[in-house]
């Protein structure tokens, strides 16, 4: 039985960060939404290019982290003021300063797994394996390349136009990327 290959997306690389820059914006500017860049080091100015929000995630973290704070003090309260009150050395049974290093453990906890669900959540992490690293698109990109790659399933792709305007962008070197279509790639 022949394996079929499904073409999943389009990957363009360039010389230079500036380059990756420009052609960012032009493929903003297109109208394509399922798309991303890839770097071999952090790029001043891609996310703009890109047209990215800014990300919820400290917002998240923060209010589960706050959720960790006000969980420590009920869980602190209950346990010394309701359910086993011990009065000791004339100390009122809630006695916040001495909750103090729980409320910062916990806020610390729920501050960190949030970060971290969140992020393997936002990233699709989820992913046993990608298209980009069955080509040998990746060992080039993280040594001393910079490549856009335009995702199939966005509503403006079809081969021939992603490749125009990839070309129109200024790439130097075209790759479609292709998956067997009866893979399973995501374990969420």
């Amino acid at each position: 039985m022949a394996e079929t290959k499904k073409l999943v997306g389009m990957a363009g690389l360039f010389g230079s960060s500036d380059d990756l820059i420009r052609a960012a914006r032009h493929i903003r500017d297109a109208g394509f939404r399922r798309w991303d860049c890839h770097t071999p080091y952090p790029v001043h100015g891609i996310d703009r290019a890109m047209g990215l929000k800014s990300s919820p995630l400290a917002i998240i973290c923060l209010t589960m982290g706050f959720g960790g704070v006000g969980l420590a003090m009920l869980m602190q309260w209950w346990m010394s003021a309701i359910d086993f009150p011990i009065v000791i050395g004339g100390k009122p049974l809630f006695s916040w300063p001495a909750f103090v290093p729980i409320t910062f453990d916990l806020f610390v906890l729920f501050t960190s797994l949030t970060a971290m669900g969140s992020i393997v959540a936002f990233c699709k992490l989820g992913k046993w394996h990608s298209p980009l690293h069955d080509s040998d698109l990746m060992a080039k990109i993280t040594s001393d390349g910079f490549a856009v790659v335009l995702n199939a399933a966005d509503e403006h792709f079809s081969e021939d136009s992603s490749r125009a305007l990839l070309i129109e962008a200024g790439c130097n070197d075209i790759r479609p990327l292709f998956e067997l279509e009866d893979e399973d790639t995501s374990f969420l």
